[in-house]
């Protein structure tokens, strides 16, 4: 699997999507947090990452789909990943290799981010008037979000052989799991069952950990989405394979 780790990462790191994916992401929000005159931090007047933490999402909607793509489709395109299910390694382990690799690459997108955190606690009047905690809980919302749009970009990749059409369906079943399910709550027909559908959203279940609210029921529900999506991904690879 490490082995997996590392060949995937190796393989991100020297293409081109690595450094325009990346650059995107921190220049985009950058601009929204700083610059755009609606949601920049310096106009609010209060010291928080509320505009970061509220927008990330959206904007992870079609950048981890973009790290994704090229997980399973361009090994089926050049034809490797027959010679991949030769390696003395399992399914799994192949999935979770390259799921691991894209989770780190959304990490490695988050660390400049620190700086943003850096820069409010110095602006804060008094200086250093910043709710660290929730800001820790805020990141911890971000990075499970990120293993969950980094699974159903893993999952989309095995069901096509182009890495374009990879994209398109992470980013639909990822904008569905994370509004659609809002949306479809939103209907009213569901009476007291509202509540509980909403529970079942993404939307949901972040907005509670960016609030900076660690509630072990938020994060048993990302972990359930992941393996989900890690066993759709098998059964997608083994109905390949076999």
């Amino acid at each position: 699997m490490l082995s997996i780790l590392r060949k995937e990462l190796n393989g991100f790191l020297s293409s081109l999507i690595a450094y325009i994916v990346m650059p995107v992401f921190l220049v985009g929000i950058g601009l929204f947090v700083w610059i755009y005159p609606s949601t920049n931090v310096l106009d609010s007047g209060f010291a928080d990452l509320r505009t970061f933490f509220e927008l990330t999402p959206f904007v992870y909607l079609f950048l981890i789909p973009a790290i994704c793509m090229r997980s399973f489709a361009e090994e089926k395109k050049t034809g490797t990943l027959e010679l991949l299910f030769t390696k003395p390694v399992s399914t799994f382990q192949i999935i979770i290799g390259k799921l691991l690799a894209s989770w780190v690459v959304v990490f490695i997108t988050l660390v400049p981010t620190l700086f943003y955190v850096f820069t409010i606690y110095q602006l804060g009047i008094p200086k250093g008037n910043l709710d660290l905690p929730s800001i820790f809980g805020s990141y911890i919302g971000v990075l499970l979000l990120g293993g969950v749009f980094a699974s159903i970009g893993i999952f989309s990749s095995s069901l096509a052989d182009n890495q374009i059409v990879a994209f398109i369906i992470a980013v639909f079943l990822s904008f569905t799991f994370y509004q659609g399910i809002d949306y479809l709550a939103a209907i009213d027909i569901w009476g007291s069952a509202t509540s509980v559908i909403l529970k079942f959203g993404i939307s949901y279940n972040y907005s509670a950990l960016s609030k900076g609210l660690i509630d072990s029921r938020n994060i048993i529900y990302f972990i359930s989405v992941i393996t989900v999506m890690v066993l759709a991904t098998k059964l997608s690879l083994n109905t390949r394979r076999w």
